[in-house]
């Protein structure tokens, strides 16, 4: 009996480990598992072609990339504050997913940031007035002001299977949660086989690379850097 017991507890850990948010625990520690029988959805790729650090990659890859290499060097989640600004290599957040991200394409967010903010105070909800270099840029309110005011704001609602919504889902695009859960991540260019996007980014214990459905909370904005 106790055997039966033991065996059934396993099967429910597996089901639980392998169906729960879509795999998301196995989309953690980098094991991206797909119903073998389900139908796969070709999503057209149309992201921008534009190269502007001349390096033959198109920037909205160069920021994939850039922010895959947290996910492959398993970026510890610390949140803590830093003089300067930036967070070592191998620790960060959320945010840091994003400026890393947009510095693969030569874009740095963290000066364009300090900018804005310091002519318009008022817009950015965690500066409480005093302005503060070395954390400002790093709080997903203040991104999600931010992109609001200089990117292209896009469709905030992901439809699987349905090939008009997901092609309206680019690499190097940003996603960003508030209701209740502020958080911020960047589109892969890789699709599950539904068609919905991965979503690289950094939450506790590390970076990764999970299905972008699996969150279940409300998406807040979804933005594309005008390249």
């Amino acid at each position: 009996m106790k055997s039966k017991i033991l065996a059934y507890m396993l099967i429910l850990l597996i089901g639980i480990i392998v169906f729960f948010r879509k795999g998301m625990i196995l989309d953690y520690v980098g094991i991206h598992l797909e119903n073998p029988f389900a139908k796969e959805v070709q999503v057209p790729s149309v992201y921008a072609e534009a190269d502007k650090n001349h390096n033959d990659i198109p920037d909205p890859l160069d920021i994939v990339y850039a922010a895959r290499k947290e996910v492959k060097e398993r970026t510890k989640y610390e949140s803590n504050y830093y003089e300067g600004g930036y967070p070592p290599d191998s620790e960060g957040v959320c945010t840091d997913v994003i400026w890393r991200g947009l510095m693969g394409a030569n874009i740095l967010l963290k000066d364009l940031m300090d900018e804005d903010i310091a002519e318009n105070l008022a817009l950015y909800p965690r500066v409480d007035g005093i302005p503060d270099s070395n954390i400002d840029f790093r709080r997903v309110p203040n991104q999600s002001v931010y992109f609001e005011r200089f990117a292209e704001s896009l469709t905030t609602e992901l439809i699987a299977g349905d090939v008009e919504n997901l092609q309206q889902w680019q690499p190097g695009d940003i996603v960003v949660f508030l209701d209740g859960y502020h958080h911020v991540g960047i589109v892969s260019d890789k699709r599950a086989k539904d068609g919905t996007p991965y979503f690289i980014h950094n939450n506790p214990p590390f970076a990764s690379e999970v299905k972008l459905s699996s969150f279940k909370t409300p998406i807040a904005g979804h933005y594309r850097w005008k390249y």
